[in-house]
């Protein structure tokens, strides 16, 4: 079940697309956006990571972080961001620490096959780790631009 507003994050640690560790809660930052997707490179996920890097700078202005989180390797998402010249980082969950302490690795079904996935899901949350807003079955386009409108209405 996923976390929902008012609910405090687990504590985790994941790689970025450099190798960078990043670490949350993270007590010196006002606001973290952090948004779950199912895979690199597939259409859904590229537009909404497009997305989220188109508004980056507008986040930034506001003092917000954003992050995408997948579980593909930190490889994956390296050339991700090169061949979609990303700008957001992507932080990899190869081990699902934070994708099932979030409550988004769901029971899927595709053409009638039931499968084990990602939910497209995104969270706002404070320094203190707390859930300020929740958007879960996300579809990917304009999604940022929600987000991003979320975010100056919290400010």
């Amino acid at each position: 079940m996923s976390l929902n507003v008012n609910d405090i994050i687990p504590n985790f640690c994941l790689q970025d697309a450099s190798g960078r560790e990043v670490c949350m809660p993270d007590p010196s930052a006002k606001l973290v956006v952090l948004y779950f997707y199912p895979k690199d490179n597939t259409s859904g996920c590229t537009l909404e990571a497009k997305e989220f890097s188109e508004l980056l700078p507008e986040f930034t202005k506001l003092g917000v972080s954003v992050y995408g989180i997948s579980q593909d390797s930190v490889k994956s998402h390296e050339k991700f961001v090169q061949k979609q010249e990303l700008t957001v980082p992507l932080l990899s969950d190869p081990d699902h620490v934070a994708i099932e302490g979030f409550g988004v690795w769901v029971q899927k079904k595709l053409y009638g096959r039931e499968y084990m996935g990602v939910d497209r899901s995104t969270f706002i949350i404070d320094g203190s780790g707390k859930i300020l807003a929740v958007w879960n079955k996300v579809k990917a386009k304009g999604h940022a631009a929600a987000v991003l409108q979320k975010v100056q209405e919290l400010r």
